[in-house]
């Protein structure tokens, strides 16, 4: 398994075990993970705190020049909201844990240039699987189901 990949499991994992939702993320800038993150909406009762927020924020400020080389990983396809900050900020390539459980505006991303990569990972799938199953309340409110 990629390394940055599993970073990105491991931080999944952390959120679970802190009573959240198991979704993780790493920014890479030339082999080196600068940020990682977690979703942390049900921990900090925030509304906007996905992994892909969280890890975004962990890394702090950047140059443009920096998220144009960066590669965010995700242990599930990005929302609306978090794709659209890796638009905004011109990250040129998304590599997703998985998405059938959840698949974000992929084509949309794609269309706006940015490079997809989608491993159907098996530890992926079954973490947000046994997740949605044991917590469908928390999941539907995380992805905006009423």
């Amino acid at each position: 398994m990629d390394q940055f990949l599993q970073a990105a499991i491991d931080e999944a994992r952390a959120g679970l075990a802190e009573g959240g939702i198991p979704i993780g993320s790493v920014l890479v800038i030339d082999n080196t993970i600068i940020g990682r993150g977690h979703n942390r909406r049900v921990q900090r009762g925030s509304a906007i705190l996905h992994a892909e927020m969280d890890c975004l924020e962990n890394a702090g400020r950047l140059k443009p020049s920096d998220y144009r080389r960066a590669i965010l990983f995700s242990t599930l396809s990005p929302c609306d909201m978090c794709s659209g900050t890796a638009l905004l900020y011109g990250i040129p390539r998304i590599v997703i844990g998985e998405n059938r459980t959840f698949r974000g505006p992929e084509d949309y991303v794609r269309s706006r240039g940015i490079q997809l990569e989608i491993l159907e990972d098996s530890d992926c799938i079954e973490l947000m699987q046994a997740f949605i199953t044991q917590h469908p309340e928390l999941w539907n409110e995380d992805i905006g189901v009423v």
